[in-house]
């Protein structure tokens, strides 16, 4: 079992004719399941042309109707990508992921608003995606330092992800799925959406949570954990140990009147029971410290 996404899963792009979008979906359908995954691409100005067998579709209703897509993944360029995560919720599918970085606030609020009362999920934008190791990948993580395993990975941070599943590798320590949240300040599931999943998912035994400075996800996501957690979870913040004059964390990383700092975070994590460091190197250990 996983959740969100699995070998069954199956993926349109949209933006599959950019330099990026070509990029990505062949990494991805060379990956694992990826050849059967990556059904479709999606692109209004080339219906009938393809990607190296994929077919291209000019809407997001055609490419689920015509290849059964229930996934999209997005490499719409900043100015479009808003429309196109409206587009595929529009056609109902079942996950949106958003890759693309630098979308304007306006067009996400609107988008969020949109999205109310639908059933589809929006993970991003601004990630590196999902992946569900061995199975398949969406996304722009590398798919070489993922391992199946049975701990769960949540994350704000892209980069952080890959250090905190690198430190696992070197345990011996697989991942059941890995979600990259992305670190807009408007965007799709939150970290206790993801945590929910991991708690009711039987093949994940524990979790590594990452987040980052400013706004409140991490500190809801801790008294959730409190309540109903019933698997170890380990945390980290990016930003507490940041080298002088460097920032950790993305643009939606905002500390607004003295809250959303890492110290108030982590206090918060580790009041609610989540084993935390301030130290990004130790999250593998302290992971495995957890263990039954």
């Amino acid at each position: 079992m996983s959740i969100l996404i699995n070998k069954n899963t199956r993926v349109m792009t949209q933006g599959i004719t950019g330099k990026t979008g070509q990029f990505h979906t062949r990494m991805g359908k060379d990956y694992a399941n990826g050849r059967n995954c990556y059904v479709a691409g999606v692109n209004p100005k080339k219906p009938g042309e393809s990607f190296e067998g994929i077919p291209i579709f000019a809407t997001v209703k055609e490419a689920k109707e015509k290849t059964g897509a229930t996934v999209s993944v997005i490499y719409v360029p900043p100015p479009f990508a808003a429309a196109a995560i409206d587009e595929a919720v529009e056609a109902d599918l079942d996950l949106v992921i958003c890759i693309t970085e630098g979308i304007p606030v306006r067009d996400m609020i609107r988008t969020k608003y949109r999205m109310q009362g639908r059933r589809t999920k929006l993970v991003g934008p601004n990630c590196p995606g999902v992946i569900t190791p061995d199975e398949i990948k969406i996304g722009i993580m590398p798919g070489h330092i993922h391992k199946k395993g049975r701990i769960g990975v949540v994350s704000r941070s892209g980069t952080l992800t890959y250090e905190a599943v690198g430190q696992l590798m070197e345990l011996g320590l697989g991942q059941s799925s890995c979600v990259g949240t992305g670190g807009d300040p408007v965007n799709g599931l939150k970290h206790i959406d993801v945590l929910k999943m991991f708690n009711d998912d039987p093949e994940t035994d524990a979790v590594i949570m990452v987040g980052e400075i400013g706004g409140s996800d991490e500190e809801t996501a801790a008294y959730w954990v409190k309540a109903n957690m019933k698997k170890p979870v380990v945390g980290f913040i990016a930003g507490v140990t940041a080298p002088p004059g460097k920032r950790m964390g993305h643009a939606g990383a905002i500390i607004s009147g003295g809250k959303g700092t890492a110290q108030e975070k982590l206090a918060v994590m580790e009041e609610c029971g989540i084993k935390v460091t301030k130290n990004p190197a130790e999250m593998g250990k302290l992971l495995k410290s957890v263990l039954k």
